[in-house]
């Protein structure tokens, strides 16, 4: 199974914290993570690879939101992200960020369930 193909699946994972640095010193050796740099846009970004294979990032929080404590988020892949977004409404969830696009990747939303947890939704043009 590919899960950056398979709806439903969890494709990816990512940590959002205001020490970036200190994450990466904590998680690569725990691990055994391999950490490579590389912009996201205009954001610094850390893709994080086990095995040869990206499985998820880390990043500042967005300038808007600074004071965001440091959190883990996952992303499960969907056929279309739009619809996910009106159907997660129907039952009952709220859409914490329109679906936007990512250049080179696809379209995203983030969303929270009726129990307050929250997670992205993801609709990949194409993944390496």
């Amino acid at each position: 199974m590919d899960p950056f193909q398979q709806p439903g699946a969890f494709s990816w994972c990512e940590l959002i914290t205001p020490d970036v640095a200190a994450a990466k010193e904590f998680y690569g050796p725990l691990f055994g993570w391999t950490l490579k740099e590389g912009p996201l846009g205009d954001i610094p970004y850390t893709v994080i690879e086990v095995g040869g294979k990206e499985i998820g990032g880390m990043a500042p929080p967005p300038p808007n939101q600074a004071n965001m404590p440091p959190t883990w988020g996952v992303y499960i892949t969907v056929e279309d992200v739009d619809a996910i977004a009106e159907q997660a409404k129907a039952l009952g969830g709220q859409v914490l960020l329109p679906p936007i696009l990512i250049e080179g990747t696809g379209k995203f939303t983030l969303i929270r369930d009726p129990q307050g947890a929250t997670f992205c939704a993801i609709e990949y043009t194409q993944h390496s």
